[in-house]
């Protein structure tokens, strides 16, 4: 009889569990940074215009929902296919981040920039009124690239931890106490193979 499967199955779930809400933890702040505002530009003679995370970039938004796919692809997958899963993981966590960051350090309305790079602007402004105003720039494309990061993290921990992760039917595997024989006549066979005497009472 083991004495440790059950607190091993206990530390595996656990690990399960913490890579499940890092990835719900990175999903909601790469939503979160995607819905907030991150640029306030004010024209001259015009109402400041206020920039969300989905008009900047879609690269938070789109992450954030493969975040929340990866909760339920963790919990599905098991052995290599789930270290790949970490692995794209990590991948598209890193990309997001670079790409969040480099969007925040740059200037969203340079010169030249070819025109899918350039913020989504409302009706009735152009990118040529807002090129070279003040841009005051928000705290909140920090929580996507938070998010990002987290996801990175959250990818590399489930590929390193692969095997110390539980998995669906774990439970299952473990020993298991011999069932009664539900054929009576298959039982006796089996007693005579095993050189007992079946008609004799075990009492």
């Amino acid at each position: 009889m083991s004495t440790g499967a059950g607190p091993a199955r206990t530390g595996s779930g656990r690990r399960l569990g913490v890579a499940c809400a890092g990835l719900g933890a990175a999903a909601a702040l790469l939503w979160g940074g995607s819905a907030g505002v991150w640029f306030t530009v004010t024209p001259p003679g015009r109402p400041p215009v206020e920039l969300a995370g989905s008009a900047v970039s879609s690269v938070p938004g789109a992450v954030a929902l493969l975040a929340l796919a990866g909760v339920a692809a963790v919990v599905a997958t098991r052995g290599p296919l789930r270290r790949v899963l970490g692995g794209l993981l990590a991948l598209a966590g890193g990309a997001a981040a670079t790409a969040t960051a480099r969007r925040l350090l740059g200037d969203p309305f340079a010169a030249g920039a070819p025109a899918s790079g350039l913020p989504q602007l409302p009706a009735g402004v152009s990118v040529d009124a807002l090129r070279g105003q003040p841009v005051d720039v928000s705290a909140v494309p920090l929580a996507a690239v938070a998010g990002a990061v987290l996801l990175l993290a959250v990818g590399l921990f489930v590929l390193l931890s692969e095997p110390r992760l539980a998995h669906l039917g774990a439970r299952y595997g473990g020993p298991r106490t011999p069932q009664a024989e539900l054929d009576p006549d298959r039982a006796a066979w089996r007693e005579l193979d095993a050189g007992g005497d079946p008609t004799v009472d075990p009492r």
